[in-house]
């Protein structure tokens, strides 16, 4: 339990700083993860959480303050879960989530980049155009809450205002918790997902129960009200639904609505229709330059032969396809690969690309000698990496000119590193950052690998 009588607090020397922006200190040979405490800062705390190896303590009172320290630009920080890092400037976010990324490669794959590149980073607010926000209908309180949830707990933060969401979508978190009061299913509406388009916002409202008549006029006005477009998702993600077509149906009309929900990659030409609960990046600024990054890196041949693993829509294949190279794209989700289809279909692409559905945790050396040859490989994966793929590339005979491997998981892609480098004939040539999500412990990053000199 927290000691909450001052005669209890301890005094304690932070030296260090966790991924999760959590100070680091000893105290009787147990190490102190302290909230809320910087390096270099002597703090008062209470013990939170007491373990046989280590302890974890609350700031209570900073008795000096480090420089690198800034005041919190949102009200919810401390109490939500979204963000752990607004107290600390953007800079030493930085070089934390660098660190993070260097000692991982080396302890965990044995490895270090040759060069380290220089990170990414774009506008640390209103970057974040995904989200998941949950909704609870409060009736102690009176309230419906909509928002991210509290730190280490399943409680949803009271949050008014959000300085990670764009302003506009920050703006309608009132508006929004006034619409599910006064929709018959407020009990049974837990999560409204947000993706953030070019041009046009839309809300996904996952449902529980059949919205009534009432329920769906609520719906269309608040849409027509605030321009924006609202879809329903009864059970997977896969059965959302334009909201505008949920009516037509209930009214045995032909469901006409289209989406407009896009993005675009300037750079090369390329315009991306999305649906609000396919994958994208969160930060879109953030991936036009990761894009542009990886891509250059990459580089690509007119004629060359590229694959793309887990290509998603195609937010790499269809840029690389722009340069002249034949793409092979090749994802686990047939739905996505049934987009990347039509996306390279609506930028003139498709002569360029090929897509196929294929488990790629599961890949083997007879699967990769299967694809034929390949010039340049692209790898982007999921948190759970890519160390079959990584297997079945560093045991072939034939070697690729370059890998561009784009990672959200530093500890995956320090494994898959070391399987490339121990395991075949490759070297790790560059690596850094890409701080996708600011103030918060997501470290995004991407390495180089290329052929070892005979």
């Amino acid at each position: 339990m927290r000691a909450v009588n001052p005669s209890e607090w301890v005094e304690l020397a932070i030296d260090s700083i966790d991924l999760d922006a959590n100070g680091v200190a000893r105290r009787d040979n147990k190490v102190m993860f302290v909230r809320g405490a910087l390096p270099g800062e002597t703090v008062l705390a209470s013990i939170v959480r007491r373990k046989a190896k280590y302890e974890v303590a609350q700031t209570e009172a900073i008795l000096r303050s480090a420089s690198a320290r800034v005041t919190p630009r949102c009200p919810n920080f401390g109490v939500c879960g979204g963000c752990s890092m607004q107290h600390l400037e953007e800079r030493s976010q930085l070089a934390i989530k660098q660190r993070a990324l260097e000692d991982q490669l080396y302890h965990l794959g044995g490895v270090r980049p040759a060069t380290v590149l220089r990170p990414i980073a774009g506008v640390p607010w209103g970057y974040r155009y995904r989200a998941r926000l949950s909704v609870r209908n409060v009736v102690k309180k009176g309230s419906v809450l909509i928002g991210f949830h509290e730190r280490a707990s399943r409680y949803v933060a009271d949050m008014r205002e959000c300085s990670i969401l764009p302003s506009h979508l920050s703006a309608l978190l009132l508006p929004m918790r006034e619409l599910i009061g006064a929709l018959s299913i407020r009990d049974q509406t837990p999560q409204i997902e947000v993706a953030q388009g070019d041009n046009v916002l839309a809300l996904v409202f996952r449902i529980l129960a059949a919205p009534t008549a009432a329920d769906l006029g609520l719906l269309q006005t608040f849409a027509r009200t605030h321009s924006l477009e609202i879809w329903l998702q009864p059970k997977g993600p896969d059965t959302i639904v334009l909201l505008d077509n949920w009516v037509a149906r209930q009214q045995g009309l032909e469901p006409l609505a289209q989406s407009q929900l896009a993005y675009s990659l300037p750079e090369f030409g390329v315009r991306m229709p999305f649906r609000p609960t396919d994958f994208t990046q969160v930060n879109h600024l953030i991936n036009r330059v990761l894009v542009k990054r990886a891509v250059d890196l990459l580089a690509p041949q007119p004629g060359e032969r590229v694959a793309d693993f887990f290509c998603g829509l195609g937010n790499f294949s269809l840029p690389i396809a722009s340069l002249g190279a034949q793409v092979l794209g090749i994802e686990g989700s047939p739905e996505l690969v049934k987009r990347a289809h039509e996306n390279a279909r609506i930028n003139g692409l498709d002569e360029r690309c090929s897509f196929s559905a294929r488990n790629l945790f599961t890949v083997t050396s007879s699967d990769w000698e299967a694809l034929g040859a390949l010039n340049r490989v692209l790898i982007d994966p999921p948190r759970e990496g890519a160390s079959e793929l990584a297997k079945a590339i560093a045991s072939s005979p034939r070697l690729l000119t370059r890998i561009v491997y784009v990672s959200c998981n530093p500890s995956t892609l320090a494994r898959d590193a070391g399987i490339l480098i121990h395991q075949g004939r490759y070297q790790l040539v560059s690596a850094g950052v890409i701080n996708m999500f600011p103030h918060t412990s997501h470290v995004e990053s991407m390495a180089v690998f290329e052929p070892r000199p005979e």
